[in-house]
Order: C-alpha cells, then sequence, then structure tokens
C-alpha cells in the first residue's frame, strides 16, 4: 500500500512535489510534530524514478527549514521582550535568564548547528535564539548549514532504501528516541547540579 501511495506522489507534477517537500521543511520549525522528515526521504525515494532532482530537494527543503528556522527566531526575539523580560511568566526569573544570555552568546551558535540533529528541540532552539537576540545573519547561516548536512543524510536514506519506507521510518525513530533520552537525562543532570550549586551558595 504504502509503495502504490509512493508511485501515486511520483506522478503528481514535480512542482508540487518540491512546493510540498519546502512547505513540510518550513512547517516543522512552528509545529515539530510534524513529519518532515519522513516526508523528505519519501522525497528522496523518488529520485531513481522521476524528474525529481537532489540538488533541487536538498535547496528547498534546507531553505525551508532554514526559512522557519529564523521565523521562530523574530518571534522569540518579539516575545523574550513583550513577555518574559518583562516578567511576566513567574517561573523564568530575571537573574536566570541574564545567565542565560552569557550561555546563548557562547554556545547559542554551536547549539543551532547541531539542532536538525535533536528531534524535539528544533523549535525551542530557534525560539530562545530570538530571546537571547544572537545576530540574525549568523543564525540564518548556521540553521542553514545544519539542514544541509541533515538533509543530505534524509536524502540519501530515500534514495539507497528506495521504497523500503517501514525500514527508514524505523531507523528514524529509534534515533529520536535514543538522542531524545539522551538529551532530557543531560537536562536534567545540568538542571540538578545547578540547584545543588544555587543552594550551596545560601
Amino acid at each position: 500500500m504504502l509503495q502504490e501511495f509512493i508511485s501515486q506522489i511520483g506522478t503528481l507534477d514535480p512542482t508540487i512535489i518540491y512546493l510540498v517537500l519546502f512547505l513540510f521543511a518550513f512547517i516543522e520549525n512552528i509545529f515539530p510534530p510534524s513529519p518532515s522528515d519522513l516526508v523528505v526521504v519519501i522525497g528522496g525515494t523518488l529520485i531513481a524514478h522521476t524528474e525529481i532532482s537532489f540538488v533541487t530537494i536538498l535547496a528547498l527543503t534546507s531553505i525551508g527549514s532554514s526559512v522557519g528556522f529564523v521565523v521562530m527566531y523574530f518571534i522569540g526575539e518579539f516575545l523574550g521582550d513583550k513577555i518574559i523580560r518583562k516578567g511576566k511568566l513567574k517561573f523564568i526569573k530575571l537573574e536566570l535568564l541574564n545567565k542565560a544570555d552569557i550561555w546563548f552568546q557562547k554556545y547559542g551558535y554551536n547549539l543551532i548547528l547541531i539542532n536538525r540533529f535533536i528531534p524535539g528541540t528544533r523549535a525551542v532552539i530557534s525560539f530562545f535564539c530570538g530571546v537571547h537576540r544572537l545576530k540574525p545573519s549568523k543564525t540564518f547561516l548556521y540553521a542553514a548549514l545544519s539542514s544541509i548536512v541533515w538533509n543530505v543524510v534524509l536524502i540519501s536514506l530515500g534514495f539507497f532504501l528506495g521504497n523500503n519506507i517501514p525500514m527508514i521510518d524505523k531507523i528514524l525513530s529509534t534515533y529520536s528516541n535514543t538522542v531524545l533520552v539522551i538529551t532530557v537525562l543531560l537536562a536534567t543532570f545540568f538542571l540538578i547540579r545547578f540547584w545543588l550549586k544555587k543552594k550551596k551558595s545560601k
């Protein structure tokens, strides 16, 4: 059934396919549950037997991802001034935000570079890059580089594994779950360490 579905997609006008790929790459930054990675992989399966081009898919999905990242950046910048920095979110203390400003200025661009490889954090990272006012041009450049590398992996998976989407889906799910667990464990470790440090300094 899935193979038939992919075959049907292959009969569509290439312009429509490219547009769908661009939109999914863009939307995932705004709505993280979007299955954009799988959609890009499906796009990669079409390269062998349609007019769809590897380079065009790579360019459009990478631009879509980068533009979506920057949109969330500007939303974060706007809400950061209007809500977060004015103390309207009581659980975010100004002292903590100031420390985060320093941390983001020091490591924020590296986070952008690896953000595509950390499932479930893409929208969060782009939002807080805006809150902490990283340079927009540099943010876009790093987001584009990260997107290009990740999309090369996804498109290549689709191209080399062909229509075996269940296997690809399993690979992506296993990767996402593993990285997510590691990320949560690391975040918990640093939060506990921060809390113990704060408690000791009192």
